[in-house]
């Protein structure tokens, strides 16, 4: 209903906009959008209204901050920009600096707020908790904990319905490794090249993303397998993915009757930017590429770990290498094949869950496969330090028997109350729908940028978490360097967008805003991008 009603304002305020040209002043009343494809090159996109005015900044003068960073806070660089943001409110899908600036959150903290920035629901509940009890630790009941424990299980199929409550996702993912190994009572565990699943010393080795490898012992019996990567990759065609855009790269398959690709006549072919796109229909929903990655799979199998393993982690999306996708139907078969080994299969839902990708709630649905482990964080608490580990009673069982596992924090009485309040929302205001709707608007929108610039290579995704690959060239494929990559990020920020960046050369622009997001805001979005890329481009001429 709340997002209902503010979907008419938002027409209300199109319809009757002054279609102002400049972006909106630090207050954001009053503020309007207009598309821009009429506008010059260099006009600025008008935001979109807003009916939050922020508070006036009164903390750290800005020069402050930056010197107590430096000398007090960690030395790895992690910032966005070339002027870190100093950020001071956030309200739903919208966040304001310090010096009154609005942004548009297309990133939601690494993915983290589902329902919106301090969306009033939830900070309700958690102000009340907050009044009543903060804090006891699970070697006493209270009742938040055992209420959103039956609420989260019943959003899971069977058997998937013990949960252990736990702080963070590399802290779920840590503790799903060690259920893994008692359950099976074997070692090796096998993820994704350019898998991200924690930065613990435990997970560090799944993590296959170079800058997250150091040469200290850490994450020992784990073993990285090929990506199935159907634009990167080197196997890939134009039916691969479970996404509203496929790649325009050439078909994979083996030529068929008539010359054609695939096990049977493709039924349709066009021609994109000079490279031929093959959609084809395959026996049995089978395609070539999909045969191909299982096949290294099975390779990784016969060489690389013993005849019987403990499990294999995978991200139903892969977040942090850029949204990447699998073939369809692949994850189902590297299940199989593990199963066969002894091992578990374990969902790493921690950016796909809570209804981000829109068909399902649950990311390990959309390949129609049921994981033994489910771990879980981020969206889980709208940004409130909250994760799970969900699993079967005889894996759960068998982690009791070899371990007197204990969370002092897990399961508080603030993190679940919060937990509850966003399971509510998320329902209440079908902000799983609105994922499904809006994400398909926006990855056909942002499709078009890819037809029309030559450095976009690829856009990917499904519901609200899209990927956008920058390369030199569509032909090549090769990454757009850094540098060039930069400086369209902080075009964007300039122009009141902030998104985020993942990719073996952070050459992928992240999209994840949160769930409450509007088409009117996906429209600004899209012409902040493009308007963005027609600066590059006329950069790149001079």
């Amino acid at each position: 209903m709340a997002l209902a009603w503010r979907n008419l304002q938002k027409a209300f305020s199109l319809e009757t906009s002054l279609r102002i040209l400049q972006m909106c002043p630090p207050s954001c009343l009053g503020a309007s959008w207009i598309s821009v494809s009429r506008l010059t090159l260099h006009t600025k996109p008008s935001m979109p209204s807003c009916d939050f005015s922020p508070e006036r900044y009164q903390s750290l003068p800005y020069s402050r901050a930056l010197e107590i960073h430096k000398k007090h806070l960690s030395p790895v660089e992690t910032a966005y920009f070339q002027k870190p943001l100093l950020l001071h409110q956030g309200h739903m899908e919208w966040l304001f600096d310090s010096e009154g600036n609005r942004y548009l959150d297309f990133f939601s903290g690494i993915v983290t707020v589902s329902v919106g920035h301090c969306h009033p629901k939830v900070t309700a509940v958690a102000q009340t908790q907050m009044d009543r009890l903060w804090h006891t630790s699970s070697v006493f009941f209270h009742p938040q904990m055992h209420e959103y424990a039956e609420k989260l299980s019943a959003l899971l199929p069977e058997p998937l319905k013990v949960i252990f409550l736990v702080n963070s996702g590399s802290e779920a993912n840590d503790l799903a490794m060690m259920m893994a190994r008692a359950y099976s009572n074997h070692t090796d565990i096998i993820s994704f090249r350019g898998a991200y699943h924690g930065c613990s010393p435990y997970t560090l080795g799944l993590t296959n993303v170079g800058t997250y490898k150091v040469d200290l012992p850490s994450g020992m019996g784990c073993r990285s397998t090929m990506c199935p990567d159907v634009f990167r990759g080197p196997w890939g065609g134009s039916y691969c993915r479970d996404s509203p855009v496929q790649t325009v790269r050439k078909c994979s398959c083996p030529p068929g009757p008539n010359g054609q690709g695939g096990r049977r006549p493709c039924f349709s072919s066009l021609l994109l930017s000079g490279i031929c796109i093959c959609v084809c229909v395959f026996a049995a929903d089978r395609c070539q590429a999909k045969d191909q990655y299982i096949e290294q799979f099975k390779e990784t199998l016969n060489t690389s770990v013993a005849k019987s393993i403990a499990g294999f982690f995978a991200e139903p999306i892969q977040g942090v290498n850029g949204v990447v996708q699998y073939p369809k139907e692949f994850l189902k078969e590297a299940f199989a094949l593990v199963r066969e080994r002894g091992g578990v299969c374990i969902a790493d839902e921690v950016q796909t869950g809570f209804g981000r990708l829109g068909s399902h709630f649950w990311g390990f649905q959309t390949h129609d496969v049921l994981p033994d482990i489910v771990t879980m964080a981020k969206g889980i608490g709208n940004g409130f330090p909250m994760a799970a580990v969900v699993t079967t009673p005889e894996i759960a069982k068998s982690l009791a028997n070899r371990l007197h596992h204990f969370n002092t924090f897990g399961g508080s009485p603030l993190a679940c109350a919060i937990g509850s309040a966003v399971l509510e929302v998320i329902k209440e205001e079908n902000l799983q729908k609105n994922s499904q709707e809006v994400g398909t608007y926006m990855l056909l929108k942002f499709a078009e940028l890819r037809d029309e610039f030559d450095i976009v290579g690829d856009v990917r995704g499904k519901g609200l978490m899209i990927g956008i690959e920058m390369v030199q060239d569509k032909m090549s494929r090769q990454p757009l360097p850094k540098t060039e990559v930069n400086q369209i990020h902080e075009d964007c920020k300039d122009m009141g967008l902030l998104v985020g960046r993942g990719g073996i050369f952070s050459q992928t622009f992240r999209i994840a805003p949160p769930m409450c997001v509007t088409k009117l805001e996906v429209d600004f979005a899209f012409e902040v991008f493009r308007s963005a890329l027609t600066q590059h481009m006329e950069r790149r001429a001079k």
